[in-house]
């Protein structure tokens, strides 16, 4: 049998589509990722499970939907009882690392926002392990809350033998690299956090210039523990799966020295929100949108909120410095010997408006800024340039990787090789603890994306949306309650409903006929 193929994934933290010198903005200069597009296939239509942390994080490793593999929003550990690809590459004889953000378990340490339901007067309700439909132990999953012990992280984890983890976001990240962080700045916090950053003339709260140099960034360790590990593994002839994982550019939005003033917001593009005068928000953004001009918007939080130009303008111009360092760092990892002949990989976890629709973050639309993502699958076997406009998903990255690597996917693993195709629509599962004030209810959004259509379904709401992207690429004339496309609406309906049932669990399998 041929020698098994190396691997590296370079993923982000909400990082859109369209934010790569490769995939065409007009001002962002990512250098060491487009050599990666330049040696592969950039997919133009590659779409997320699901358009939240946790959730689509989660579908990356076991190669299914949030529905079957119970990380449905935000704030769920994914259970062991899953089985992961990187256990799969494991036992096939692979050396696994994880360097950097993993975000399969909660690291925020605060209490659930979604409130179980109250008993009613008269009634007994069980409590313990018969309290939920499914008995489990999520509450032991804690390796990535603050208080954890990281440097005695049990392994393997989630299928990685080695593990330097990187968690929560900006200039407070915790986790192995606080740990190096102390060891080389045992006064640290001096330099951390709102309270101690440089001056600047930014108008969001959440444009922070951190006095952190960049040589202790998050960013800049990453890059060293990967190189670190790529050399220490550089003569072994064990095949090898390596995930490098950055917690940017998610805000807060705080590019270290360099990288703070590296691009104008005066250079950075005026959402078409701003500018269009037919526009009329559906209920769920018009809600986010009301509470930023009622002043009631959390600001400092990592909910979606409502914005105007000059902060959208900000917002993009520091999260292109936050990805320019990226790009340092992703050259610094090429570099190695042992990478240049791997199948490299780059992705995120999902988008950020960035003041399209007039919001910044994620939710509660899936808006095309969230849910479309980048992917490239560079080859050195089948090498590029090339670009395709056939639809991938998160979840089929594990599965691709898999089907590389000649290793058969678990049974009940949802994800298709996107060696020999792709999908005829993209599948998107979104589910929030929070309630939505335009809906009255914490929001559960099923989306199906075609090629030129997006169809999405609310649970509990009558009304849905519906846009044709081909002629409203920015998604501003819901075509929902219109009767000329109601034979549309109808057919997406049909294809999604056939989603859902395609993506009912495989697994278990059956043990005997009856």
């Amino acid at each position: 049998m041929p020698k098994r193929p190396d691997f590296i994934v370079f993923m982000t933290d909400q990082h859109r589509a369209d934010y790569l010198g490769c995939t065409g903005h007009p001002v962002l200069k990512t250098p060491n990722i487009d050599a990666i597009a330049q040696a592969g296939t950039v997919w133009n239509r590659f779409y997320v499970a699901s358009p939240v942390c946790m959730p689509n994080r989660a579908s990356f490793m076991t190669c299914r939907m949030p529905s079957s593999h119970g990380v449905r929003a935000n704030g769920i550990p994914l259970d062991t009882r899953n089985v992961t690809f990187v256990e799969l590459l494991r036992d096939a004889g692979y050396k696994t690392a994880l360097v950097g953000k993993s975000h399969l378990q909660p690291f925020s340490g605060k209490p659930a926002s979604l409130q179980q339901p109250q008993t009613r007067d008269g009634f007994h309700r069980a409590g313990g392990p018969l309290s939920e439909t499914v008995r489990h132990d999520l509450s032991s999953y804690k390796m990535e809350d603050p208080g954890a012990e990281f440097l005695d992280t049990p392994l393997p984890f989630y299928g990685f033998d080695h593990v330097e983890l990187v968690t929560r976001h900006g200039d407070r990240c915790g986790g192995h690299y606080r740990d190096w962080l102390l060891e080389r700045e045992p006064d640290v916090d001096r330099l951390l956090g709102t309270e101690n950053q440089l001056p600047h003339d930014y108008s969001f709260p959440q444009a922070i210039r951190t006095a952190l140099p960049e040589e202790l960034y998050s960013t800049s360790y990453i890059a060293e523990r990967a190189c670190a590990w790529l050399e220490a593994n550089a003569d072994d002839d064990q095949p090898i799966f390596l995930m490098v994982s950055f917690p940017d550019p998610h805000h807060p939005f705080n590019p270290p020295g360099r990288y703070w003033g590296m691009y104008d917001p005066a250079d950075m593009a005026t959402p078409a929100a701003f500018e269009a005068n037919d526009w009329s928000p559906p209920p769920h953004v018009s809600s986010v949108l009301a509470e930023r001009e009622a002043g009631r918007a959390n600001l400092n939080a990592m909910g979606v909120v409502g914005v105007n130009v000059e902060e959208a303008r900000e917002a993009q111009a520091l999260t292109c410095g936050m990805i320019s360092m990226i790009d340092d760092a992703v050259g610094r990892v090429r570099s190695q010997a042992r990478a240049a002949d791997a199948v490299t990989i780059f992705t995120t976890d999902h988008g950020d408006h960035l003041g399209d629709h007039k919001m910044l973050f994620k939710g509660p639309a899936a808006y095309e800024e969230l849910t479309r993502v980048p992917f490239i699958w560079s080859d050195p076997d089948n090498a590029g340039p090339k670009q395709t406009d056939k639809i991938g998903q998160t979840h089929d990255i594990g599965t691709t990787i898999l089907e590389r690597a000649r290793i058969e996917p678990a049974i009940g693993m949802q994800g298709q090789s996107l060696l020999s195709g792709g999908r005829d629509a993209a599948f998107i599962q979104y589910d929030h603890q929070k309630v939505n004030a335009g809906l009255g209810i914490s929001p559960r959004i099923h989306t199906l994306r075609s090629r030129d259509w997006r169809l999405s379904m609310i649970d509990g709401i009558e009304w849905g949306e519906l846009y044709h992207l081909a002629e409203d690429p920015n998604e501003f004339r819901n075509l929902w309650d219109n009767p000329q496309y109601a034979g549309q609406r109808a057919d997406m309906i049909e294809m999604l409903a056939r989603l859902e049932i395609a993506h009912v669990d495989r697994a278990p399998f059956p043990v005997a006929q009856a």
